[in-house]
């Protein structure tokens, strides 16, 4: 099963589920019995003017959600939306992670 969340249901994340804001980026999550382990990735414009910048920080983020799946640090039964910020650019995959794996342990 993919771990990338359609786009159909960023908008009952946004509507149903909570924010938690990081320094590197802003995480939405929705926890239900019917949810699956899934994750979005958004990153405005606003934040990172080049396309180059917008795509890679996307990258790092997907990167970094798979690696914490993989070692089960994400909760199943809930699916994120992810939000870049521009603290972001410049940073490691290892970064993100960390401040994806904090963000899930403030939210369990």
């Amino acid at each position: 099963m993919s771990t990338r969340l359609p786009g159909a249901k960023y908008k009952r994340v946004f509507d149903r589920g909570r924010s938690i804001k990081g320094r590197l980026l802003v995480a939405w999550r929705l926890s239900s019995p019917d949810a699956d382990r899934q994750a979005g990735v958004v990153v405005s414009k606003k934040s990172f003017h080049d396309a180059v910048d917008r795509n890679r920080a996307k990258r790092l983020m997907r990167e970094a959600y798979r690696l914490l799946v993989k070692s089960g640090a994400m909760p199943e039964r809930t699916e994120w939306v992810f939000i870049g910020r521009s603290a972001l650019k410049d940073r490691k995959c290892q970064d993100v992670m960390e401040e994806m794996a904090r963000l899930a342990s403030r939210v369990s």
